[in-house]
Parts: C-alpha cells; structure tokens; sequence
C-alpha cells in the first residue's frame, strides 16, 4: 500500500486507573511516553486523540493535530469514531496506542506498506498486536462498535479481509499499564 491517503491516528485518551495519574505523561528513557508514539507516527502526519491532559501537553506542537476526547470511559471504540468523524472517509488509518512506547517508525512503515487487507497488524505466534491500520472498508465498521477496547470485533469481522504480519521484537506487543512496567525497561 502506498503511503499517500494514511494517517496515523495515536489513541492517548485512556484514563491510566491502574497507575493513578496520566501514563502518557510519565517520564520513560528521559521524555514523556507519548512522545514515543509521536516520533513513530510522524510521517503519517498523526492525530492524537487524548484527553484534557494529554491535550494541555500537546496543545503547543504544530506536528500532530489534537483531537479531544472528553468522554474516554466509552473506550477505544469511541476515540476511533472521534477520529473517523474528523478524516475524509477515504484515508487509511494506522493505528497506535499511545501506552506502546518500543512500536518504531520501521514496524508502522511495515503495516503501512502491506497490501491486500482491510486490516493489517503485527502478530507474533499469532498473538495480534499493534499498530493497526484500518482500510477505508474497515473504517466504515467503525461506528457500528459497541463500547470499550473493540479493535478485536474489526479483526474478526467476516466481511473484512484481515492480514497478520508476523513480527520479531517486543515493539508491537509491550505497553505500559503500571508504572513498574516503565521502571523495568529503563
């Protein structure tokens, strides 16, 4: 798939209940973790939907557009809708979570030049992970998803073609969902 028509959209709008304050914030190997995802995501000129936060630490970058997400109890789910409702219905998303800081510029160019698929995403043993990059097909499916963390309901949708790409490395499986999680890879 050719670059030109995908954007990267970095869901960062999660509230971080199991670590008490804004993960995407916290200081990893010496800078924010959302900076990580950014730097990942910059040649598909990113938007990152986030919450109030996240937003009021971003809202000075010209690099990423923001998009804010003042309801991120509804889940992923939602956040994709918010950005889908903001990009012309023929742009292919790649899909990063802002909590994934080893996903590299190298592992989204491998999705994003994948062709063949509605959906394309990093597997290792075929454990799915991310980024994800969603067709203009798949986006479609988008606002039909019920609440919560739903990019699972998009892969085993029947009407969509799914490709795995298989995948060496921790880039597109570790997160961070407590703060020892960070402490341990520093």
């Amino acid at each position: 798939m050719s670059e030109r028509g995908v954007r990267a959209v970095i869901l960062a709008a999660g509230m971080s209940s199991r670590v008490g304050k804004q993960k995407l914030l916290l200081s990893y190997r010496g800078r924010p973790m959302i900076e990580y995802a950014i730097a990942a995501a910059q040649r598909w000129s990113p938007v990152v939907v986030c919450g109030a936060e996240v937003a009021a630490y971003l809202v000075e970058r010209t690099d990423v557009a923001l998009v804010r997400n003042d309801e991120p109890e509804r889940g992923m789910s939602h956040s994709l809708a918010l950005a889908h409702r903001l990009l012309p219905n023929e742009t292919t998303f790649v899909v990063l979570l802002g909590d994934k800081p080893h996903v590299t510029v190298e592992l989204v160019a491998a999705i994003v030049e994948a062709s063949g698929a509605d959906i394309v995403f990093p597997a290792r043993d075929g454990v799915p992970g991310h980024p994800v990059l969603l067709s203009p097909r798949a986006r479609a499916s988008i606002e039909g998803l019920p609440a919560g963390d739903t990019l699972r309901f998009l892969r085993a949708d029947a009407r969509l073609t799914s490709r795995p790409i298989e995948v060496t490395g921790d880039g597109a499986f570790f997160d961070v969902d407590i703060p020892e999680q960070l402490d341990s890879f520093l």
